[in-house]
C-alpha cells in the first residue's frame, strides 16, 4: 500500500526481569581513549531554556583533557570504557573521579546525575554549530532557524531564537529533518508577516510592527528527512514565494493519521484518515514530495560537517539581495523598510518643516 502514516507496531517491546529495563546513563560528553586513559574529549555546554538540554559535567569544574579514572568507586576499563559502570545510572547521582589534564594536580571526586537521553542536550549543540556556520559565512548578517517537527517540541524551539534571528538582514529557514506535526501554519504565519512600521519607546531599542517580521530574503532549507506537516510548510514555502528551497526532495506523505489503535495483543495499528490537495500540486505531494528550487545532495559524508561544498559556495543567496548590498537572485524578495528609522517619521517631519 502505497499510502503514508500506515503503520504496525509489534506488542513485544520492554521484555525481561526489571533490572534488565533500567536506562544507561549519559554524560554528555565526547570521551576518547588515549594511552593514559579514558579522556574527555569535549563537554557539551548545553542549553538554559531547554529543560532536557542539560549537560552533566558543565559546572562541574572538570575541564576537557581530565582523564576518567574511576565511576562510584569502580576503575574504568581501559577497553571497554566509562558507559558499562553507568548501565542503569540514568538519573541517579553517581561518583566519578577524573585526573586533570597530563597529571597536574591531585585527582578530582564530582557527584553528577547523568542524562537517561542525550538527543536534546546533542540535538541544541548541532544547531549552535550550524548556526555558528551560517555566522561565519555570512558576516554576521544571516539569521537560522531550525524547526525539528510540527509539534510541540518544534513551535518552542522556533519560538526560542525568533526574535533574535530575524532582526538580522536575511534569514534561513532549515526544516531538514523535520518529523511532522500540525502547527505548520503557525510557522507560515509568523514567516509571512511584513513589516509596516516601528514602534519606538525612549530609551529602549525599536520594535517592528509587526513584531517578530522577517527583516529581508529568507531560504528553506529541506531534504529527503522534511516529512507529513515537513512537506506541508515546504509546498507553503514555495506557493506563497517566501524564497527560494534549497536542498533534496521531501519525503511525501500528506496522507495523515487521527490517533493510534491497541489490537487485542497489544499490536498497534495507525490508519490513515485525511489527505492533503494543494491547488498547485493536487494529490502530488503524497509519494511524491516538494521539489527544491536549487537541488544541492548532502551524502553521509558531507552529512558529517555543519556545511556541505555545495551549500557553503551557494551560501551568498540569502544575504546578498540585502538592500546594502547590489545583488538580488532570481526568487529573493526584498522587504519594505526593512530597517528602524534612526529618527521617527514624525519628527524628522517637523524638523525639516
Amino acid at each position: 500500500m502505497g499510502t503514508s502514516h500506515a503503520y504496525v507496531t509489534p506488542s513485544r517491546r520492554n521484555e525481561g526481569p526489571p533490572h534488565y529495563q533500567r536506562r544507561q546513563g549519559l554524560l554528555g560528553a565526547n570521551f576518547v581513549r588515549r594511552e593514559g586513559g579514558w579522556t574527555v574529549a569535549r563537554i557539551l555546554p548545553g542549553e538554559s531554556s531547554d529543560s532536557k538540554a542539560r549537560s552533566p559535567l558543565a559546572g562541574t569544574g572538570i575541564r576537557e583533557g581530565a582523564i576518567l579514572t574511576h565511576v562510584d568507586g569502580r576503575p574504568v576499563d581501559e577497553l571497554t570504557g566509562p558507559y558499562p559502570l553507568l548501565a542503569g545510572a540514568g538519573g541517579t547521582t553517581v561518583e566519578l573521579t577524573f585526573t586533570p589534564a597530563e597529571g597536574e594536580g591531585r585527582a578530582r571526586r564530582v557527584a553528577v546525575v547523568p542524562l537517561i537521553d542525550e538527543r536534546p542536550l546533542r540535538y541544541q549543540d548541532w544547531v549552535a554549530k550550524r548556526r555558528a556556520v551560517v555566522r561565519e559565512l555570512s558576516g554576521g548578517h544571516c539569521g537560522y532557524l531550525h524547526i525539528p517537527d510540527m509539534g510541540g517540541s518544534g513551535w518552542a524551539q522556533f519560538n526560542r531564537d525568533l526574535r533574535l534571528e530575524v532582526s538580522r538582514p536575511a534569514l534561513i529557514v532549515d526544516v531538514r529533518g523535520n518529523a511532522g506535526g500540525h502547527i505548520s501554519e503557525l510557522v507560515v504565519e509568523k514567516l509571512t508577516r511584513t513589516i509596516l512600521g516601528w514602534d519606538l519607546t525612549r530609551n529602549a531599542q525599536p520594535v517592528s510592527y509587526a513584531s517578530n517580521a522577517p527583516r529581508g530574503p529568507v531560504v528553506a532549507l529541506a531534504d529527503e528527512a522534511t516529512s507529513s506537516d515537513g512537506d506541508m510548510i515546504t509546498a507553503a514555502f514555495k506557493l506563497l514565494k517566501l524564497g527560494p528551497v534549497v536542498g533534496q526532495r521531501t519525503w511525501g506523505g500528506v496522507v495523515g493519521m487521527t490517533g493510534r489503535h491497541e489490537l487485542g495483543d497489544g499490536t498497534v495499528i495507525t490508519v490513515p484518515m485525511n489527505a492533503a490537495w494543494f491547488d498547485a500540486y493536487g494529490w502530488s505531494v503524497e509519494n511524491r514530495g516538494v521539489t527544491p528550487d536549487l537541488e544541492i545532495l548532502r551524502t553521509p559524508w558531507t552529512g558529517r560537517r555543519a556545511a556541505t561544498p555545495n551549500w557553503t559556495t551557494r551560501s551568498s543567496w540569502p544575504w546578498t539581495s540585502c538592500p546594502s548590498t547590489p545583488g538580488n537572485p532570481a526568487g529573493l524578495q526584498r522587504r519594505t523598510e526593512p530597517f528602524p528609522p534612526t529618527t521617527p517619521p514624525t519628527l524628522l517631519r517637523q524638523r525639516e518643516g
